[in-house]
């Protein structure tokens, strides 16, 4: 049963993120979790992951998570997915380029007793993201 709740949880936090409904977060993230991998400047817990994400759907207002691998154990789930949009807003610094992006990424999530995301540890193509903007050297 726990893997099913882990599973709800991941997807509700994917919702989260891909409806802009970010307050979402306070529900399914620990006030603690930890995250192992953060963005430059992010803080732990649910306010980190709401800026970082906040800040991504304002680069990308159609920013789509597309899972195509999913595992889980009773308290952990690793997930591979590809990351979609359209660069429409500022990204660190840098003006929207009106680009189309596509990028691959993986995490594990650890959650609690309670169901709540704890840790997390990931990484996603974020060079292969600023390239295709014209935003890295190749």
């Amino acid at each position: 049963m726990a893997q099913q709740a882990n599973i709800a949880a991941q997807t509700a936090f994917a919702e989260a993120v891909v409806t802009g409904d970010l307050d979402t977060l306070d529900t399914v993230v620990a006030p603690d979790s930890v995250d192992h991998d953060p963005a430059p400047g992010q803080i732990q817990g649910p306010d980190g992951y709401k800026a970082m994400f906040g800040e991504l759907r304002t680069a990308f207002p159609d920013l789509h998570v597309e899972v195509e691998h999913l595992l889980a154990t009773d308290d952990e789930l690793a997930f591979a997915y590809t990351i979609t949009g359209t660069h429409l807003g500022p990204l660190r610094g840098h003006p929207a380029t009106g680009k189309k992006v596509s990028y691959r990424g993986m995490q594990i999530s650890r959650f609690d007793s309670d169901g709540k995301l704890a840790e997390r540890w990931g990484s996603s193509d974020e060079l292969g993201m600023l390239r295709q903007l014209g935003l890295a050297e190749v």
